[in-house]
């Protein structure tokens, strides 16, 4: 995660009081993140779209489905 984010990440942490390290994105999930965010701006034609998806798998995803379960869902509906 670069420096920018990861402030925020702490930020967030801090605030909220979850756990710092729930908050670590790895380079394979800010891939499909950015991917996904791509695929909603592009298929939809919406840009606005993209935020809002990665918003919703945000709220989708806490012990519920991984993100790999999650992107397979969003592409099954594109």
């Amino acid at each position: 995660m670069n420096e920018w984010l990861a402030e925020r990440a702490d930020a967030l942490a801090d605030a909220t009081g979850i756990d710092r390290d729930a908050l670590e994105l790895s380079p394979e999930e800010i891939d499909a993140v950015l991917e996904l965010a791509a695929l909603a701006a592009h298929s939809s034609g919406v840009r606005t779209n993209a935020p809002l998806l990665c918003y919703l798998l945000g709220r989708a995803r806490p012990g519920v489905a991984s993100l790999a379960e999650l992107d397979q869902i969003v592409r099954s509906t594109s």
